[in-house]
């Protein structure tokens, strides 16, 4: 059983290989082309698809040559690629972890291997830090905290309890820890707002859907819904809808990323607000690839520039998205 998600992740960077390297010479380890491989979580999110386009395209531009697996949320199949990297003497490997733990074994087999790490978009809980040169990405508590603030806001002068439901994303992952925490930090200090019901819904909107549906029937009033990513916020609407309640009205909605169609339900209405999470790294990601490989010194920690939208901002942006 365990050998085939790693047969499965080396047929996956043998196809998409032929896809996505770029660069002449020689191979992995071979003098030519610098090597980049590159473990993806999946492509679970609208927000994925974009990180993922962004990594690809980015890596051909620069004349990086990309080997790209998908781990298919899989923190397995994530580290049977990255021992596959290891083994094709890549230059530089960088991931997006699944999950926070359980990465030391495989990132000490890299640093042994002398290839450099990087993170990109979450984080691990290693305390070794030695193990990885950099992270690149987001500051994940910001951004929840940026969602509480705006509940605050919006409901600071309400009267009596205000009901919220929150759906998170994928169990251990880093996004969904730091959501979760700066959310629960801000709305603490206000005793009137309370979190009755908060559920994976696996940063997915089919499982959105599912999850808000089971919160509709087990909870009698539900005035918020906090989601850790748009597409669960879109899978929740639809469950909304069906239930005969307006969302955006009936239940107000705050989500995180920034995606082209939550923007769009927040022009029309039916999101009320929405924390920004960048996937375009491609471009930050390939100039630290060429850093490290070149033994140059980088910062431990790399943040993205994000924002937040309300109806108007939502509609300003819209034309533009590229996601």
């Amino acid at each position: 059983m365990a050998r085939k998600p790693w047969t499965a992740i080396v047929a996956g960077v043998a196809g998409l290989l032929m896809l996505s390297a770029c660069g002449g010479g020689g191979g992995a380890g071979g003098g030519g082309a610098l090597t980049l491989g590159f473990a993806q979580v999946g492509a679970e999110s609208g927000w994925r698809t974009a990180n993922t386009k962004s990594i690809q395209e980015s890596a051909k531009a620069a004349g990086i040559e990309l080997k790209f697996s998908d781990a298919q949320q899989k923190q397995e199949n994530q580290i049977a690629a990255i021992r596959s990297y290891i083994q094709q003497k890549v230059k530089v490997i960088a991931f997006s972890p699944v999950v926070e733990s359980g990465w030391d074994t495989v990132l000490k087999e890299a640093k042994t291997a002398n290839i450099p790490v990087i993170l990109t978009d979450r984080a691990v809980d290693s305390p070794d830090k030695s193990l990885y040169k950099t992270f690149l990405g987001s500051d994940f508590v910001a951004e929840g905290k940026k969602a509480g603030e705006w509940l605050a806001k919006e409901f600071g002068s309400a009267a009596g309890d205000v009901s919220i439901v929150e759906l998170q994303g994928t169990t251990g992952s880093a996004p969904a820890n730091d959501r979760k925490k700066g959310f629960a930090d801000v709305i603490a200090s206000n005793p009137k707002f309370k979190v009755v019901a908060s559920q994976t819904g696996e940063f997915t909107r089919a499982k959105g859907k599912e999850v808000m549906e089971a919160f509709l029937k087990s909870q009698p009033k539900i005035d918020v819904l906090y989601a850790h990513n748009d597409d669960m916020a879109l899978g929740a609407i639809e469950a909304i809808e069906a239930a005969g309640k307006v969302p955006g009205k009936d239940i107000k909605i705050v989500s995180v990323d920034g995606v082209r169609d939550a923007l769009q339900a927040l022009a029309d209405g039916k999101i009320n607000h929405v924390v920004e999470c960048n996937p375009l790294l491609g471009p930050q990601l390939m100039e630290l690839v060429k850093k490290v490989a070149a033994g140059e010194q980088v910062p431990p920690r790399i943040e993205t520039t994000e924002t937040e939208f309300d109806q108007a901002a939502a509609k300003a942006a819209l034309p533009q998205r590229q996601y």
